[in-house]
Order: structure tokens, then C-alpha cells, then sequence
């Protein structure tokens, strides 16, 4: 009798299902997942692609003991299901539930956080690794894209392991695509032996003559494992060759929607005392046809109408991503030189109709950040005007690069960085809060802040044409203004906005309307509080405190208080004799949430800057006698 999945007593239930249940199973937990994630938003369609595939994970192996790490892990909601956290799918990527991606403070069964990609095979290896150091006994298992096989991380591991030669799988989750259409010589290795008929048949042939022999001798067992491996050099497409020739063991291709099938590939694999690669074909979005038409469209969604699969919260504003696309196509059809790079990431950056209008100019370098930001400093180096689109929490990635290709050289590659600042749902591994403090560090790095479209686009003008790197980093979320004209003589800097007479707000990009209140409420407790708009975080402007003097600066920023912005204007006005007042993410990670949610409890809220700020005069002002303001002291 079919249960409900949360009265499931998961994972042991799998080990008792037969072949049918299992695939009820299977068809029970699609249809969860779409009632849930149109309700919550989330990662849909590789979730939907992953099903049969997870199940049979669990139900060959024994999870926590046996080790499962998801690469990216936003395809680990069926795990998450399976590991009995079905009830938390109604909170999920909400704030204070469920998150979307595997987290070990949340389950025993998250062996490892993840969030960015090709991170799993290195993780297993060092989990297989000290097993065997240790002397114990479990399997590791690693679950990768082929889209994370556009990252150099994952061979480099693999190059690692084949040497090595610990005990460990490798699940290669081949649905043909990541966020962006796959790119690259592995993405056409992987289409070949998708289409490979000759070596399947081949295989298929061999292993029916070795399970019909029963009573083989052993020098003709050894015979037909020879010319198995033959086989495996001489059919065209040379499916698994390149991974044997690391030296991990191939098997496959196998159907990663036929439970059965997968099931005896894994048991199969875990008899082998060394590393091996499961290699499964499944398909994105699989069991529900708006998704499997529109695979890209439902890859990350907020909540939608299952019935249509269209968004249920449309905006009339466009984003800052489409922003960013819809002038960069028009600033490369003026000039030539202008260059686009993206990393896998070329619609959700907002890249689509370039990637279509001038394709000569647009590059998608894979889930290879690394490689992303030196394949730009080469393009600098030689006259062009290298516009690289990622995602600011990606960039994390390119530290090295950054430094040592870019900002050494002084080359001028623009960098155009999205989702910049708390992002919401995805959580920690995707708020990009740390970007100021980094870029910061960097010589020759100039770094813009906009706060609209108009400025965005304002900047993006002025960028292509300085020298060195640039940076613009930019929210998530809606961009105002996005239809007033232009100015000509835009140049990035602070700008006074309200004189004040001892106190003032300076605000940073996105944060600035929160200044703009701040400054409200602090003028209604009593003094005559300055405002300070700040588009260009470095080199910073510090021409606007010149004017004042003020006593109290306080800054607001969507970074970490640690070397961000504050930090950065404290440290140029140590000998000014003034208070700066930083407000800003706390030195930790972030949690899943919405932005009022997070804002309030780590006090981002106008009312509870005010507060703060009060306290901090207050006490001051007791400390030493000091009255400050054209009115009425605070009380």
C-alpha cells in the first residue's frame, strides 16, 4: 500500500520495496515535488532528472555510513526526501527551514555542504582517502553533472584518484545540458556515447557470452577480458576510454531512469576494490513536460502554476541582469572591440540575445571561472574589451586569476558582477557579501557600486573605456529607473546630497534609499543629519567628509562589515577625529531567507540602524559632554 512520503520511515523502507514499488515510488515523489516546489520555488528540473537514479543509491547503499556527496547539490532534494525530511519541503529555502542544498547541520546524511560545482570528486577522494588511513569500512560515493565537467577541479581530482587508486564511485549524472547549453570537448565526448550504438551492443553481446560460461577456464576468462578492452579502443565513438585512462574504471552507459538497471551497476561497482565511474543518461525535468520543454526556464524558479508552468509573481520592472544584457548588446554593436564571457551562466546573466546577435564576440567558457578571468586577461592583452558576466559568489573562484593575471598586468577587463550582496533563497553559497572586501585588496582595481539601471548602465559606458580592471557589482532583484536618459558626463564617485551639521549617512549602491531613511529618522530624533550617495566604492572618494567634518559617519553597506566599505572609509579617515558607524553583514555566512527577513534579524532595517546609532551618540555623549545637532539632543 502506498503511503504518504512523510510517513515513510526512509531510508529503510527502500530496502524491503520490490522493482514495482520502487517504481510507484518514483512516480509518487515527481508528483511531490512539483505540488511542493511551485508552492516554494526551487531547483526543479534536475530534481525531477535525478529520481530513479537517487533511489537506487539508497537503496544500495547505507547512508550516513556509506558516504553520498552531490556536486553543486541542487539536485539533492529527492536525497533530502529519502532521508526522511519530506514534512520540510513545505518551509523549503524559506527562512529558518529547510534549505536547498545539502547542509550536515541539518542531517546526518549531508555528508558534505556544497553549493558551487565540481567540488565532489575531491571531497569523496579525501573522504575515501582517510577511511582507508583509518582502516575502516564504507563506500564513498561522488554524484557529478556533465556540466561541472566543464570545470577543471573535477580532473583534477580524477587525475588524483586514477593514481591513488582508492576505493570509490563516481555517478555521472549525463542529462546533456548544465544552466547554459553544455560547451566544450567533454560535452561532445559525452554526446558521442550518448549515440553510441556499436559499443552498447558490443558490451551487451560480451557480457552474455561470460555470464553464459559459467565454467570458463581461466585463461579464456582472461581471453575475453582482453578483447572487452579491445572493444573498448576500437569502436569509434571510444566510450570510457578517457576515463580508463586515468585509470578509473568505466561502466556505462546505463539508463539513469531505469532503476533496475542502475541498481545492478552500482552493486556491481561496489564489489571493486578500486575507483570506478558509473556514467547514467537521464533527462532534466523528466515527468513533467514543462520542464522537460523548458529545462533552463525551470533549473532555479520561484513559485509557479503547475498547471502552465508560468511564474506566479510577474514584475513589470526588468532585472538588473536584463539591464546589463540589453546594454551591453548595444554598447558591442558599437563597438567591435567589446568582448562578452560568461561561465555556464550566459541567460541567467542576462546574455541571451548577445549570445544569439553576435556570436563571434560571446564566449561561454564552461563552469571554469579560473579560466574565464586569464582567457580575458589574453583578449586584454591584445587590444580587445573583455565584458566577463558572473555571478559575484562564482568570482570567489577566480581570487588567483584576479590578482595575478589581471591586476598585476593593470589589463583592462571589465567585470560585470550579478547577484552581488544577500540573494535570498539559495543561502550561504550563493550570497555574494563578499566581493568589496576582496576586491578591496587588489591593486589597480577600480570597484562601482549602482543603486539603479540608469546607473548601472552609466558605469558599463564608462568602464570600456578606462584603463585597468574595473568592477561593478550589482543586486539581484529589480532595477529602477531603467528608462531615464542617460547622463554624458557620468563619473563614478561620493556625491553630498543633504548637508548635516556632525552626522551623516553614507550610503553604498543598493543601500543607498535605506540611507535615505535612516537619515529621515534620525532627523526626526533631533539632529540635522548629512546624506552621502556613493557610487564608486575604489578608488573612494572622500571629498564629500572634506566638506563637513562631520563627527559621526555612519555607512551602510550589502557586504561584510570585515573590509568592506566601512572598513575601507575608517581606515582613510583614521586621523579625522570621527566616528565611523559600519553597518553591514556580520563576519559569518549568511543563512536562506528573504531580505527583509535576514535584514531584520541582523539588524539592516532603517529602525534598528537608527537605534544602534543612537545608542552609540548617547553614550558618547555622556562620556565626554559633547552636544551635537541644530536641535534637541537625543533623548
Amino acid at each position: 500500500m502506498i503511503k504518504k512520503l512523510t510517513e515513510y520511515d526512509f531510508p529503510a523502507d527502500l530496502k524491503i520495496m520490490d522493482e514495482k514499488e520502487l517504481e510507484l515510488l518514483a512516480i509518487q515523489i515527481r508528483e511531490f515535488l512539483i505540488d511542493k516546489v511551485s508552492k516554494t520555488g526551487g531547483h526543479i528540473a534536475s530534481n525531477l532528472g535525478v529520481v530513479e537514479l537517487t533511489i537506487a543509491l539508497h537503496k544500495v547503499f547505507d547512508s550516513p555510513k556509506d558516504k553520498i556527496v552531490w556536486d553543486v547539490g541542487h539536485q539533492a532534494y529527492v536525497h533530502k526526501i529519502l532521508t526522511g525530511r519530506a514534512e520540510g519541503f513545505d518551509h523549503l529555502r524559506q527562512f529558518g527551514g529547510m534549505s536547498g542544498f545539502p547542509k550536515a547541520k541539518e542531517s546526518e546524511h549531508d555528508v558534505f555542504d556544497t553549493g558551487h560545482s565540481t567540488t565532489s570528486i575531491s571531497a569523496a577522494m579525501g573522504m575515501a582517502a582517510a577511511r582507508d588511513i583509518k582502516g575502516e569500512n564504507f563506500d564513498v560515493i561522488a554524484v557529478i553533472g556533465d556540466g561541472s565537467l566543464t570545470g577543471g577541479m573535477a580532473y583534477e581530482a580524477m587525475d588524483n584518484l586514477g593514481f591513488k587508486k582508492n576505493k570509490m564511485i563516481i555517478i555521472l549524472n549525463d542529462n546533456g545540458m548544465s544552466i547554459s547549453k553544455n560547451v566544450g570537448g567533454i560535452s561532445r565526448y559525452l554526446g558521442s556515447i550518448r549515440t553510441s550504438h556499436g559499443y552498447l551492443n558490443a558490451k551487451k553481446f560480451l557480457k552474455g557470452k561470460m555470464d553464459n560460461e559459467k565454467g570458463v577456464g581461466h585463461s579464456i576468462a582472461q581471453g575475453l577480458a582482453s578483447f572487452k578492452n579491445d572493444i573498448k579502443y576500437t569502436i569509434m565513438d571510444n566510450p570510457g576510454v578517457f576515463f580508463e585512462n586515468l585509470g578509473i574504471t568505466y561502466f556505462g552507459p546505463v539508463d539513469g531512469h531505469d532503476i533496475k538497471q542502475v541498481v545492478a551497476a552500482l552493486e556491481k561497482a561496489k564489489t571493486l576494490n578500486e575507483p570506478v565511474v558509473i556514467h547514467c543518461l537521464t533527462k532534466k525535468g523528466k515527468g513533467y513536460t514543462n520542464a522537460e520543454k523548458m529545462p533552463r526556464k525551470f533549473h532555479g524558479i520561484g513559485p509557479f502554476d503547475p498547471e502552465t508552468g508560468d511564474p506566479i509573481k510577474k514584475s513589470d520592472k526588468p532585472s538588473f541582469s536584463r539591464v546589463m544584457g540589453e546594454h551591453l548588446l548595444e554598447m558591442a554593436k558599437k563597438d567591435e572591440k567589446i568582448v562578452a564571457i560568461t561561465a555556464a551562466m550566459g541567460e541567467a546573466t542576462g546574455l541571451k540575445d548577445y549570445s544569439i546577435e553576435i556570436p563571434e564576440r560571446y564566449f561561454d567558457v564552461g563552469i571554469a571561472e579560473e579560466h574565464g578571468v586569464t582567457f580575458a586577461a589574453g583578449l586584454a592583452k591584445e587590444g580587445l574589451k573583455p565584458m566577463v558576466c558572473i555571478y559575484s559568489s562564482f568570482l570567489q573562484r577566480a581570487y588567483d586569476q584576479l590578482l595575478e593575471d589581471v591586476c598585476l598586468q593593470n589589463l583592462h577587463v571589465v567585470f560585470l558582477l550579478d547577484r552581488a550582496g544577500v540573494v535570498g533563497a539559495d543561502g550561504e553559497t550563493h550570497h555574494g557579501i563578499f566581493d568589496l572586501s576582496y576586491l578591496n585588496t587588489m591593486p589597480n582595481m577600480k570597484v562601482l557600486v549602482p543603486k539603479d539601471a540608469k546607473e548601472l548602465k552609466e558605469m558599463m559606458d564608462w568602464a570600456k573605456d578606462q584603463d585597468g580592471p574595473v568592477a561593478i557589482r550589482y543586486p539581484r532583484g529589480e532595477a529602477d529607473n531603467s528608462d531615464e536618459e542617460l547622463s554624458d558626463d557620468f563619473e563614478p564617485g561620493s556625491r553630498r546630497v543633504f548637508e548635516g551639521e556632525g552626522i551623516e549617512v553614507w550610503g553604498l549602491g543598493k543601500m543607498y534609499p535605506m540611507a535615505e531613511k535612516v537619515r529621515d529618522l534620525l532627523n526626526s530624533k533631533g539632529f540635522d543629519c548629512g546624506l552621502v550617495d556613493v557610487t564608486c566604492e575604489k578608488p573612494l572618494d572622500i571629498t564629500p567628509y572634506k566638506d563637513i567634518n562631520a563627527r559621526y559617519v555612519i555607512t551602510i553597506e550589502d557586504n561584510v562589515i570585515s573590509g568592506g566599505f566601512g572598513d575601507h572609509l575608517a581606515n582613510r579617515l583614521n586621523d579625522e577625529h570621527c566616528h565611523v558607524i559600519r553597518f553591514g553583514w556580520p563576519d559569518e555566512f549568511i543563512e536562506h531567507g528573504s531580505y527583509d527577513e535576514l535584514a531584520d534579524k541582523y539588524g539592516l532595517t532603517p529602525e534598528k540602524i537608527t537605534s544602534k546609532v543612537l545608542r552609540f551618540i548617547k553614550s558618547d555623549l555622556e562620556k565626554d559632554g559633547i552636544k551635537i545637532g541644530k536641535k534637541e539632543d537625543p533623548q
